[in-house]
């Protein structure tokens, strides 16, 4: 089903109901915490209940759901950067650990800022051929590839307090491939934290903080674009309505994944993301997905 456009602008959202605002709204804060791709299951879902695509102008909107959720999971993390490090730059203590991580994680977000900016009309664009379910198919198999590569290599020694300037800007490098559907910015993120020897939960502790840049910047660009574009009267309150929903499911996933990966590996998001991947490419070759 092709997209509803307005102005070049994928919203095809705004032709939804609220019943399947609330399912994707589950789906994409689930999965956008998740490494398992949320921009994936946002075209996969739609695509296999016979849905219009929502376009990825929703699932960027969708992000400060995710936003909210990780703020308040870890405001304990949050509020000890910031205040740490406004005390740490008065006093002038470059070696301050929370400071520290305040660099790292502006110096990670750095790369992807670059090239969201550089990428961001094709994206956004209807019909972005990034959006395509054969792309998606073939990510989710390669991520699912580099996971279980890094599962097997790391060593799990490290934590966050040891992360390196050049460890955050590693990772801020792996954080690009999640402008791709089907990579997963936290699926990225946490798998080039894992090549590195840290510990898989302090692995997802540093993904979560360093997606916070890059999770805003994107949303409030988004809204930001939607507000200038002449969309339906009631796409507003569905984007608030999924916005609700999707924080709920956003918190409860990263809950869950916390207490998930001090006990387990991501063996079984690795081999998720493959049957996924290969069910996608298979679907679209035989020409049950278009």
């Amino acid at each position: 089903m092709t997209n509803a456009c307005t102005n070049g602008l994928d919203v095809g959202f705004a032709s939804l109901d609220y019943l399947q605002i609330g399912i994707l709204g589950v789906i994409q804060g689930i999965t956008e915490l998740l490494p398992i791709s949320s921009t994936a299951h946002m075209r996969v879902v739609p695509a296999l209940l016979g849905w219009p695509d929502p376009g990825s102008a929703f699932s960027a909107a969708m992000q400060l759901a995710a936003l909210a959720a990780v703020v308040s999971y870890f405001w304990k993390d949050v509020r000890q950067v910031a205040t740490g490090s406004v005390q740490a730059l008065r006093q002038k203590d470059y070696d301050n650990r929370w400071f520290k991580l305040a660099v790292a994680i502006i110096l990670a977000t750095i790369p992807i800022g670059i090239a969201g900016v550089a990428l961001s009309s094709t994206l956004n664009a209807c019909n972005s051929p990034l959006r395509g379910l054969m792309v998606i198919g073939i990510s989710c198999v390669l991520m699912a590839v580099l996971m279980a590569a890094a599962e097997l290599t790391a060593r799990h020694r490290r934590t966050v307090g040891d992360m390196r300037l050049r460890d955050a800007l590693i990772v801020g490098i792996a954080q690009i491939g999640a402008l791709i559907p089907g990579v997963s910015r936290s699926g990225s993120t946490l798998t080039a934290a894992l090549f590195l020897n840290f510990k898989r939960e302090e692995a997802a502790r540093f993904s979560f903080l360093l997606g916070l840049p890059a999770i805003a910047l994107a949303g409030l660009k988004e809204l930001w674009v939607l507000s200038h574009t002449e969309l339906a009267a009631n796409a507003w309150p569905h984007l608030l309505f999924g916005l609700v929903v999707a924080s709920v499911s956003a918190f409860l996933a990263i809950w869950g994944l916390m207490k998930f990966l001090e006990r387990f590996s991501t063996w079984p998001f690795v081999i998720y993301r493959a049957a996924l991947g290969i069910f996608l490419i298979v679907a679209v070759s035989t020409g049950l997905l278009s």
